[in-house]
């Protein structure tokens, strides 16, 4: 099953507001949901899907493994508490959250756990997230690049991450991107804003759109409909080559998810 382009995001919602939030986006179209363990929010997703009334089959659910859980014996464990919480007997797609701090849990581990997972039909996909083009490497080494369905990293305008895209590229693995709009701050861009005008768009839209245009999938968040809306038509909005070498120069290594104890040996 290939991961959808869009899809909606929960960081940092939480209670209600995250019903809200992800129960809007199904209404509105969305058909992937992002969640985490760490984002304490799983059972008001499984709440809002519940509530939406669309098919669990026509979703595609992300949830990831928090550092504490990712042992042999406690990754698969965690993994089940959180399909409690969602109301669902298998998510589409199981990540490495980060990496285990300090090697704490050899890797290979954790993805000794995460196929043992798949095998017992607990998620159709698994995959790493905040992942260095060293432990990519070190992850299909234990595992096989065709194991690792997508590395979710921060992708944005002000960080293209161009050392793992060229990485990833070269051998095959998918990357998501989150943080595309940089906390808001691209819908401000002049330069995001002046192509936007140019072609009848948002600056969000923009950002999105440059970021799926390279084959990332994205999974911007909202508590408005309006924006939740707004962000659906990136798929649909075509930027041109002056476009794409404008927002090229915006890229200044701006690193906004950067976690103290979590950080890997960033490219």
């Amino acid at each position: 099953m290939s991961i959808p382009p869009i899809g909606v995001g929960t960081f940092r919602l939480q209670g209600q507001t995250a019903v809200d939030s992800v129960r809007t986006a199904l209404e509105v179209g969305y058909r992937a949901v992002d969640t985490a363990q760490i984002y304490e929010n799983e059972a008001a997703v499984g709440q809002a899907i519940m509530e939406s009334g669309v098919p669990r089959n026509e979703l595609f659910l992300t949830t990831k493994i928090w550092i504490d859980n990712l042992s042999s014996d406690t990754l698969i464990p965690s993994l089940e508490a959180s399909l409690e919480k969602l109301r669902t007997d298998h998510v589409d797609l199981t990540l490495i959250h980060w990496p285990s701090p300090g090697g704490a849990v050899p890797l290979a581990e954790s993805l000794q756990a995460l196929l043992e997972a798949r095998a017992q039909g607990l998620t159709r996909q698994i995959g790493v997230s905040n992942f260095t083009t060293a432990l990519l490497g070190e992850a299909m080494a234990a595992i096989g690049r065709e194991n690792i369905a997508t590395n979710q990293v921060e992708i944005s305008p002000y960080l293209q991450n161009r050392t793992l895209v060229a990485f990833a590229r070269e051998h095959g693995i998918h990357l998501t991107s989150y943080m595309t709009l940089a906390y808001g701050k691209a819908v401000q861009d002049p330069v995001l804003r002046q192509i936007a005008d140019k072609h009848g768009a948002t600056s969000a839209q923009v950002a999105l759109a440059w970021a799926l245009l390279q084959g990332f999938s994205v999974i911007p968040s909202s508590t408005r409909r309006a924006n939740l809306e707004s962000n659906l038509k990136a798929a649909s909005l075509s930027l041109d080559d002056e476009d794409l070498a404008a927002i090229a120069q915006l890229d200044r290594n701006e690193r906004l998810a950067n976690p103290e104890g979590l950080v890997p040996d960033w490219d």
